[in-house]
């Protein structure tokens, strides 16, 4: 039987990818029946499958095989990696089927032009603007953040990186810099998994620098806060006791 997952040129490369892939399709069968919507389930084992790293860029993602593992038709799975195609974490290429994307150094560069202005006036306004709600909001992800590094969750920190952002643009209260987020998102989550598949940071430097961000936000200077989320949208050091970021 063919791999579930091969390279775009045929070879057979990462054995130890597919185990491990194969390995979580079967261990995940029986959670996966007491889902209600099977694509959702679906969509979250090959997703986290991604951003762990256990299924490396270029690699071929099977439909046929994933289903037969699962113990579900192809439907769910077809809907789910059609989602994970829009949020460009796969890629389809025509009559081959669907590959991990491969992220270029440009696609990062692209990627950062536009995320660090929009970082930028996220914290101006939400320093200015944001609610003891929104604080709570934010404190509450900054700590699930820190527990997630504990327990090198890096799916769950991925999400909650994002989240924390998200968040802030939120607390912008300016529902267009929300929309203009919600466009970015699935391209930079994918740009992080890809890039970067197992977080080679620091995972408690980073979470620590998102609260001390928090901290900026609650104190109200909006020029500061914009520098540091700017520097920290860029991967530069925010604060001058932190040689860099890998946000």
């Amino acid at each position: 039987m063919a791999s579930m997952l091969t390279m775009p040129n045929g070879d057979r490369q990462g054995e130890g990818s597919n185990e491990r892939f194969a390995s979580t399709l079967d261990s995940s069968k029986q959670t996966l029946q007491q889902q209600s919507l099977l694509s959702d389930r679906v969509y979250v084992i090959i997703r986290r499958s991604i951003t762990t790293g256990e299924l490396a860029p270029g690699q071929r993602v099977v439909e046929s095989e994933v289903a037969r593992r699962l113990s579900v038709s192809q439907a769910p799975v077809r809907d789910a990696t059609k989602r994970l195609v829009h949020e460009g974490l796969l890629t389809y290429v025509p009559r081959r089927g669907n590959f991990v994307a491969e992220v270029s150094q440009e696609d990062e560069r692209q990627a950062r032009e536009v995320r660090i202005p929009l970082e930028e006036l996220a914290a101006k306004l939400a320093a200015r603007r944001a609610t003891e709600e929104d604080f709570a909001h934010l404190e509450e992800l900054v700590a699930e953040l820190r527990a997630a590094g504990e327990r090198e969750d890096i799916a769950a920190f991925r999400d909650l990186d994002m989240a924390f952002h998200f968040g802030v643009c939120q607390a912008s209260h300016n529902a267009f810099l929300v929309r203009l987020w919600s466009v970015m998102e699935p391209s930079m989550r994918a740009l992080r998994a890809v890039a970067d598949p197992l977080f080679e940071g620091d995972w408690a430097a980073m979470a620590d620098e998102h609260g001390r961000l928090l901290e900026l936000l609650r104190a109200g200077d909006t020029r500061k806060a914009a520098s540091a989320f700017g520097r920290h949208a860029a991967r530069l050091a925010p604060f001058k006791d932190r040689p860099g970021s890998d946000a």
